[in-house]
């Protein structure tokens, strides 16, 4: 990120006064969050960078585009911390929705691009998305979020390591598996190890780690956490050093809550940042991002200058970016807000690189279209993976009737396990007089496995669901009628990954998400209004939480509990017993 040479000169120039300004942002109030105030002062911009922030200007000559942005507040972009971009949007069509609302940094995960992709491509995309008007930084996973065979190969720190060595990779993603940090998981340290040596940060995922677990696992070498709901646990991150991350998001909206530690105990805001976590598209449409943060801050009584500079400042401290990114300073890149005020926080025109991007809340620049398919993005089936018979969704037992350790939904993402006594007929378990209870499966792409389960507590009507997202990116299919089911998971297929509900023999809904089994290519209003649609059709079949998509996502992960459905099979998560391990397709238990 640091400029070349020419423009290092050039840079010095236009500060000296010797050269005139190709930006000039002129009569507007700076809100300096390195100093904790607001000034009057002009910001001279060249070649993409502040060369000039003072009451003068010198810096102007007649070629000079000069913004006037007097009553209004001038800002740094807002940075978001840790993010998701692959929830149904892409990196490309989030940019349509999220930087009109002033985010023009965005610290992002890149598992399933990597998981899809492979470390090459993911490089090539990567170096594609530098020509976004948002800057992408990126964290690069460790593992997965959920066992699979092959794994250890796939994330060898012989392919991680070079990735790591990348300007725009500033460190590694988080690490839900927690407890395996704790116990000095030899893979995971040599990771981490091989981060710090380059000077990176490390990201941790601690949900459910009480404060003398969470020794063990700051000892291992994470930096940050996100995963505190409460006050107290705040307080803990805060005092063993860990820099915390205060999250409002579709699944966790959690900063009420935890802004609490500010505005009672007076805890110092200096290792605090706030985060939106990828939040599902239409929560973007309706709350806004880091913009939204802002405003429920200042809401719930945190000083306007301290929320902003919990998402400006404090995470580029955090990343150790704090000279490229994060405030108006000498040097930075010109990324700018014009804020009619500090209680919006939504901003009339954004600047990045010194270039207007958008203005009152629509993007003024083309993005560049991405040609996915050359990542190798999309999700590739078996030509013959068996999914049409409607005998293969049903678990394969023994006997008149049998108990099943079945997964119970208590939340969006939170479950149990019930033991549930159900009929077998022909080998078939069926579900018998349970209204509640539904038919579970994750189906591998390539043909090597396949693991079922029962589950209830999701949708009491739900006949037939297909998707590719979930946390492994392989077919995951719910339901109550193994032919709707069969029918769910075909269209999914011929879709090349995504989503599709089917009523009866019906398909009622259906996205395609062709980019890794995650994403769509559809424009971001686009995908708002699918999610909406989503969210309708599953209402309809009983599902009663706010987010399926992130049911859908975590039904198939490793690290929440109780109950979870993996390719190894139905995994206890706090025991790490396999209930009923995966099967080769076809091949009876």
């Amino acid at each position: 990120m640091l400029p070349g040479p020419e423009e290092h000169a050039r840079l010095i120039q236009t500060a000296r006064g010797d050269l005139a300004a190709e930006l000039f942002v002129r009569g507007g109030t700076v809100a300096n969050v390195y100093s904790g105030e607001l000034h009057e002062g002009n910001v001279a911009v060249t070649g993409g960078r502040i060369a000039y922030v003072g009451e003068g200007e010198r810096s102007v000559g007649p070629e000079t585009k000069v913004v006037d942005a007097s009553s209004m507040i001038v800002s740094p972009g807002y940075v978001e911390a840790h993010f998701h971009p692959w929830v149904l949007y892409n990196p490309v069509s989030l940019v349509e929705g999220v930087l009109p609302l002033g985010t023009t940094t965005v610290v992002a995960d890149n598992l399933f691009f990597y998981m899809q992709m492979g470390p090459r491509r993911f490089a090539a995309m990567a170096e594609d998305l530098r020509d976004l008007p948002l800057l992408y930084l990126w964290m690069v996973r460790l593992t997965s979020q959920a066992r699979f065979p092959g794994e250890e190969e796939m994330f060898a720190l012989e392919k991680v390591e070079p990735l790591l060595r990348r300007e725009d990779v500033i460190g590694t993603a988080e690490v839900t598996r927690w407890p395996a940090l704790a116990a000095g998981d030899r893979h995971l340290i040599s990771g981490i190890r091989a981060a710090k040596a380059l000077g990176k940060i490390v990201d941790g995922h601690t949900g459910g780690a009480s404060e003398s677990r969470l020794q063990p696992v700051a000892a291992a070498g994470i930096d940050a956490d996100h995963e505190a709901i409460t006050k107290k646990e705040v307080l803990n991150r805060l005092r063993l050093g860990i820099w915390t991350m205060l999250r409002y998001s579709s699944l966790r909206p959690d900063l009420p809550e935890l802004l609490r530690a500010v505005t009672e105990d007076s805890v110092s805001t200096h290792r605090l940042v706030m985060t939106t976590d990828g939040p599902a598209p239409e929560f973007v449409a309706q709350q806004g991002l880091i913009d939204g943060m802002l405003r429920l801050a200042v809401e719930h009584g945190v000083p306007p200058m301290k929320a902003l500079q919990m998402v400006t400042i404090n995470p580029a401290t955090l990343f150790r970016i704090d000279g490229q990114v994060g405030g108006i300073g000498i040097g930075r890149r010109a990324d700018l807000l014009l804020l009619p005020d500090l209680e919006s926080f939504r901003p009339e025109t954004v600047i990045t690189r010194g270039n207007v991007v958008a203005e009152n809340g629509e993007l003024s620049v083309p993005l560049p279209r991405l040609d996915w398919e050359e990542y190798g993005s999309r999700p590739r089936f078996d030509a013959g993976l068996e999914l049409d018979d409607p005998a293969l969704y049903p678990q394969k037992v023994s006997g008149s009737e049998r108990e099943v350790p079945t997964i119970h939904l208590r939340s969006a993402v939170i479950s149990e396990r019930r033991d549930v006594r159900v009929p077998v007929e022909k080998d078939l378990v069926t579900l018998g007089g349970h209204s509640d209870l539904l038919h579970a499966v994750l189906v591998d792409r390539g043909g090597t496995w396949i693991s079922r389960s029962l589950l209830s507590g999701l949708a009491a009507n739900l006949e037939g669901l297909a998707s590719t997202y979930n946390t492994t990116t392989q077919l995951l299919v719910l339901g109550r009628r193994p032919e709707s089911m069969a029918l769910a998971a075909r269209r999914v297929r011929e879709l090349d990954g995504g989503i599709v509900v089917v009523r009866g023999n019906e398909v009622i809904y259906e996205l395609a998400l062709p980019i890794t089994g995650m994403m769509s290519d559809l424009p971001f209003e686009e995908v708002v209004e699918e999610n909406r649609r989503l969210s309708r059709v599953v209402a309809e079949a009983g599902y009663e939480y706010h987010d399926i998509l992130y049911t859908l996502l975590f039904l198939t992960c490793d690290f929440l509990p109780a109950l979870r459905l993996t390719p190894l099979g139905v995994l206890d998560v706090k025991s790490s017993n396999v209930l009923a391990p995966a099967e080769r397709p076809g091949r009876s238990r």
